[in-house]
């Protein structure tokens, strides 16, 4: 670019009282200023509750899970046989036994989870989130751990014994009836998720003889795969290399795809709307270039009769464009990124003000952020891009200026 219509750019900029920039100039500079930061802010957050869902729902239930008919024979050698494979983290026996858990309070339905103690460290974050007590507990018998929602909700604490009814049909002399078991509280855990209201953990023992079944066998295996959003593809294919027969599989994403699902296409629809914003700033950006080129004419008159070639003019006005752009982009990244990383402590400030707490409907009590660098990256290129368009349409027209009819009246 040509120093002489760089050094002009920059001086039709500049307000005619000797201050760094005109008035249209500083509006469209603070419009991209507040577009980019905004952006930078809104996505960082957004992607910082989508990482912390991630955590804690799928940090918890089963990447993927492989079902059988009938039982598992053997289980603990195709659990074996399943670590084995690349793309698998660890494999663990895993009954699910849906049912009604009773106090003398209330009743709630709830999914009793059959797990295996000594593994359960490596296959979900729970043991990392016990409220009261430790997941070595439920290798006392008759135990039970169960979310903070629940016990709130049925009233009960560790040590206090509740009821847990199964869709099982038990078989006697006097009839049939559901299987029903006291179980003893011995561990609270709290996610602050909704699986802190229906999850409960007992051991996988336990589960065994609830369903009345071997120690051999099992109903279903849970796997952890080095890629959760491949985990359905990853167990068809460790169940085809493994020749494992009459067996079905579901992941993550049968149950909980769509919430994740829905907060991408959110996240996609929030960030549409405020780019608006930043098209808004790119349209005070056209009018600041346009407003430039209306009021000198008479310079751009004797710069085409002195012989400057239309390249020059352009660039003279795009230049503009280019600077007001490039400040705005900068100074937007510079605040997003100061919003961002204080973004707690202007939360608590503004609770203290209000004396209110405004995470309180929500599964966590602050504001989690992810900065994602290539993100930020492509919200500034197409800022940029946006800016450097609307500027180039008035320069452009700044060439179909006649010197002749501009100068004959001076």
């Amino acid at each position: 670019m040509s120093s002489v219509s760089l050094k002009l750019g920059y001086k039709y900029l500049r307000s005619n009282k000797g201050g760094m920039f005109s008035f249209t100039t500083s509006l469209a500079i603070i419009g991209l200023l507040i577009g980019i930061s905004s952006l930078i802010v809104v996505t960082s957050v957004m992607n910082g509750f989508e990482k912390e869902l991630e955590n804690r729902i799928l940090g918890v239930i089963p990447h993927s899970v492989i079902e059988s008919s009938d039982q598992i024979d053997n289980y603990p050698q195709l659990v074996e046989r399943l670590k084995n494979h690349p793309d698998i983290i660890d494999a663990s026996a895993y009954i699910n036994i849906q049912g009604l858990i009773s106090s003398q309070y209330s009743s709630k339905g709830v999914s009793v989870i059959g797990i295996d103690i000594n593994n359960e460290k490596n296959m979900s974050i729970i043991p990392d989130y016990m409220l009261i007590g430790d997941i070595n507990n439920l290798q006392e018998n008759n135990s039970i751990i169960i979310g903070s929602l629940l016990a709130a909700n049925l009233g009960v604490y560790t040590g206090d014994v509740i009821n847990v009814t199964t869709s099982d049909i038990k078989t006697s002399i006097i009839g049939s009836y559901p299987l029903s078991v006291n179980l003893k509280i011995v561990g609270i855990f709290e996610l602050k998720t909704e699986i802190d209201q229906y999850m409960t953990l007992i051991s996988h023992d336990t589960a065994q003889k609830l369903k009345n079944i071997s120690p051999t066998e099992t109903l279903s295996i849970r796997l952890k795969t080095n890629n959760l959003f491949n985990a359905d593809y990853i167990t068809e294919d460790a169940i085809n290399n493994l020749n494992i027969e009459e067996v079905s599989y579901s992941s993550w994403k049968d149950s909980h795809g769509t919430l994740f699902e829905a907060i991408k296409f959110e996240k996609l629809l929030i960030s549409l709307m405020l780019f608006l914003i930043v098209a808004v700033a790119s349209i005070l950006v056209l009018s600041t270039v346009i407003m430039t080129v209306k009021s000198k004419e008479r310079e751009v008159g004797i710069l085409l009769t002195l012989g400057a070639s239309s390249k020059q003019i352009i660039l003279i006005f795009f230049a503009q464009g280019l600077i007001v752009s490039f400040i705005g982009i900068v100074l937007g990244i510079f605040v997003g990124f100061l919003l961002t990383l204080n973004l707690n402590n202007i939360v608590s400030a503004v609770e203290n003000i209000l004396e209110r707490n405004l995470l309180e409907a929500y599964f966590i009590n602050y504001f989690p952020y992810h900065i994602d660098y290539y993100q930020v990256f492509i919200i500034c290129l197409i800022s940029f891009i946006i800016s450097l368009i609307s500027s180039l349409i008035p320069s452009l027209r700044a060439i179909k200026l006649n010197p002749v009819q501009i100068l004959r009246h001076e």
